[in-house]
């Protein structure tokens, strides 16, 4: 698979090359910024690796490199501040995100290329790409809530001095303030979270409110998140190139799943080759569906 990141001179872009570079499986990787000489920084410092990773293309590449991607990564967009939300962004990244969906439809995509969005807000941005594109919406995906559960996880893991993989726990929603943890089915080696020696309510809410300022937390200590995003990015393009029909929490167009209709939001999706097989609809409990219900609201702001 070949994979194009937009965006590919900045943190987020660089840490999602060097990720999918660690990870051995795409084909090719370019890198495609504005900042012409940062760019090509990057791209040069992932090629001096190649020959300690795999036999992988890598190169510093225009919006020519579009017409042979399988897959085109969507980073680049400003960086939020400290105290500004996700949605924050909105005024300040929409024209800019436009500016690169028209870039993109006027290069030409391939009739079966699969577009990740993960500039923010990415539900936001998730829509406007799937309006202006012309892709069929389950070939747009947002990194979506995939960034959140996996810091949710290394985070229960880390309070209950556990390991990190054997940590089941799902965040889904708005990737941003109404973000909803699933707690009535989180687990650790399928043993319930809840019923786990140490576990408290306080003890929950206090890594939930941790888990849902992590953004922010990461953005005052070193300027913006990196490794974890780009790792989390990997995760989604390896399931779509190997097709692993995985069940990964993607922003994409939702009708009428748990009653939510015309917004890009993360729910349980079945990600392969094809981008979105099919979304699922698993049990919640009322309090999670009145959360979710209500999160997507913040989920369509610019999009209404």
């Amino acid at each position: 698979m070949n994979v194009s990141i937009i965006g590919g001179g900045g943190l987020v872009g660089s840490c999602t090359g060097f990720a999918l570079q660690c990870g051995k499986i795409v084909s090719g990787i370019q890198l495609i910024d504005v900042s012409a000489d940062l760019c090509k920084g990057q791209a040069l410092d992932l090629l001096h690796g190649a020959s300690l990773m795999a036999d992988q293309r890598i190169a510093y590449a225009g919006y020519e490199a579009i017409p042979q991607s399988d897959m085109v990564i969507i980073t680049a967009g400003l960086r939020r501040k400290p105290d500004e939300s996700r949605l924050d962004l909105i005024n300040r990244n929409v024209e800019l995100f436009l500016t690169i969906l028209g870039q993109v439809h006027s290069a030409g995509l391939k009739k079966d290329a699969i577009v990740l969005v993960v500039s923010n807000p990415v539900d936001v941005l998730t829509y406007l790409a799937v309006k202006k594109l012309g892709l069929p919406p389950t070939q747009v995906i947002g990194l979506g809530t995939v960034l959140d559960t996996a810091r949710f996880r290394s985070l229960i893991a880390e309070s209950l001095s556990l390991p990190p993989t054997q940590v089941s726990a799902l965040i889904l929603g708005e990737h941003g303030d109404s973000m909803v943890p699933l707690w009535s089915m989180a687990q650790v080696a399928g043993y319930p979270l809840d019923k786990t020696p140490g576990w408290t309510n306080q003890h929950a809410e206090s890594l939930f409110a941790r888990t849902r300022g992590s953004g922010a937390e990461v953005i005052k200590l070193k300027g913006g998140a990196g490794f974890a995003v780009g790792l989390s990015i990997a995760d989604v393009v390896h399931s779509v190139a190997l097709d692993q029909q995985r069940i990964l929490p993607v922003s994409s167009l939702v009708h009428g799943i748990y009653g939510i209709r015309d917004v890009c939001i993360s729910v349980p999706t079945v990600v392969g080759r094809a981008g979105v097989a099919r979304q699922l609809e698993i049990e919640v409990s009322p309090r999670e569906l009145a959360a979710l219900r209500k999160s997507r609201f913040h989920s369509r702001v610019a999009g209404s």
